[in-house]
């Protein structure tokens, strides 16, 4: 048995691994380089001629894990893509947004270098067209938590609630080899513990392998106070400035959050009625998807659902669809709260919403996610003075306020936590998915506590 790291290895996107036993090839997730400095690796072949891979198993449908299986099948894959139902919704959307940005992309880049004369690195096409995403869209098919899934005639998957979004899973894989049966567990992205809307991640008590992410390995983020009072304050605080709360979000998983929180907010009249747009066609598909599918959510929510409420609407909120909907939220005159994308502000119709808010004193950015270097969330969060915002240099008056809570990942503590449920150490633990820092720093410790941990580098594989 042999396993390959691909991508997401000390960085936090484009997320892969390989598993080869005699007779069956898998991959373990096709994400999507998205860290500038690696941008050119979505371009690079794949480790081994995709029509030659068996299988995908698809942890969950953020980009960073299934945002290049366009191009895997566009050069050949044909097996199936193993993944549960609300993964496979969510997927549909999440690829053929990709892919419409890919085209978008390749032409204004066609534009911009006949203008300049030149030609750039990369062929002035997209890396995957929407027909590419349409192409890939039959070869999904679905599974049911716990439930065992064949592979092969000495391999069987078992797909385990992650907790993270909606429909995310662990792998849980038994491989019988000549030397009998051995556990391999991918984690995917764990989520936390108590968590609104999901499900608490699932436990595993025996593996001897374990691919385990590490986006928060070096830090614990619980806020000092409840997420939901903070979220409370910000907004009552805003509206009595006479301002505006402009919050950029991630349209999958965060915006649901935030509608939840809010919904009951609402209902317990701790925040003014003030009105709350979703300002982001994706988010409103997604929020879609989730009412699709409840047996995904947690209890609480169920129990909303069964009192005939519904935990993603309440009086007041507005979906909002077209560009000129958008464009009217900044003609209101009157304190609104704004949930935009993109999560990290670096493109989308969040950036429309400060550029009118951000020099005003009265409104709130607010930050509920991770804001990855040298992105113009980060910038405004580390508290620059000035940015520029769509070709204008803006000075930042706006009050600017961070909720950590609302992560879908697990901390430091939460990942500890879920290995900590392992009746025995496995015999090795890799370290993936998170900025190397944070690999490296949450490595460390799990060494001084006696787990035998490596840290691949890219490209490397481990055999077995």
């Amino acid at each position: 048995m042999k396993i390959r790291f691909f991508g997401g290895i000390r960085q936090v996107t484009g997320s892969s691994y390989g598993l080869e036993t005699p007779g069956l090839r898998i991959f373990v997730d096709c994400g999507l380089f998205q860290e500038r400095p690696v941008l050119d690796r979505n371009w690079e072949p794949f480790a081994f001629a995709p029509a030659e891979v068996d299988a995908l198993l698809l942890t969950h449908a953020h980009l960073d894990h299934c945002g290049r299986i366009p191009r895997l099948v566009a050069q050949g894959f044909s097996g199936p893509i193993l993944a549960t139902e609300a993964t496979a919704d969510l997927a549909r959307i999440i690829l053929l947004d990709s892919a419409h940005i890919q085209e978008e992309d390749a032409e204004f880049k066609r534009k911009r270098h006949r203008k300049e004369g030149r030609r750039g690195p990369h062929p002035e096409i997209p890396l995957y067209t929407v027909d590419d995403a349409k192409a890939s869209l039959p070869l999904f098919e679905t599974v049911t938590y716990d439930a065992p899934v064949r592979l092969s005639r000495g391999v069987v998957a078992h797909f385990r609630d992650a907790g993270h979004i909606l429909g995310s899973a662990m792998i849980d894989l038994e491989v019988r080899e000549d030397d009998g049966p051995k556990r391999v567990v991918f984690s995917g992205d764990i989520g936390s513990w108590d968590k609104p809307l999901m499900g608490d991640p699932s436990v595993i008590d025996r593996a001897d392998i374990v691919v385990m992410e590490s986006t928060y390995g070096d830090r614990d983020h619980k806020d000092p106070v409840p997420v939901d009072e903070m979220l409370a304050e910000v907004v009552r605080s805003t509206a009595a400035r006479g301002g505006n709360v402009v919050i950029p979000v991630f349209a999958m998983e965060r915006a649901q959050q935030l509608l939840y929180y809010l919904g009951r907010l609402r209902r317990e009249v701790r925040i003014p009625e003030i009105p709350v747009f979703l300002d982001s066609p994706m988010a409103v598909e997604v929020t879609a998807v989730f009412q699709r599918h409840p047996t995904y959510l947690d209890e609480e929510a169920k129990s909303l659902i069964r009192s005939g409420r519904n935990p993603l609407d309440f009086p007041g909120l507005r979906l909002i669809r077209t560009p000129a909907e958008s464009k009217a939220i900044n003609t209101l005159g009157k304190p609104c709260l704004i949930l935009a994308g993109s999560g990290m502000a670096t493109a989308g119709r969040v950036k429309h919403h400060l550029v009118f808010n951000i020099e005003r004193p009265e409104s709130t950015v607010l930050f509920v996610g991770y804001q990855a270097p040298q992105t113009l969330g980060r910038h405004i969060l580390e508290g620059a003075e000035e940015v520029r915002i769509l070709g204008r240099t803006v000075k930042v008056r706006a009050r600017v306020a961070r909720i950590n809570g609302f992560s879908g990942h697990a901390d430091r503590e939460d990942l500890r936590r879920w290995l900590r449920a392992f009746r025995h150490k496995p015999k090795t633990v890799f370290l993936t998915h998170g900025e190397e820092a944070a690999t490296l720093a949450f490595a460390d410790g799990l060494r001084r506590e006696g787990w035998n941990v490596v840290v691949p580098r890219p490209g490397e594989e481990a055999e077995f």
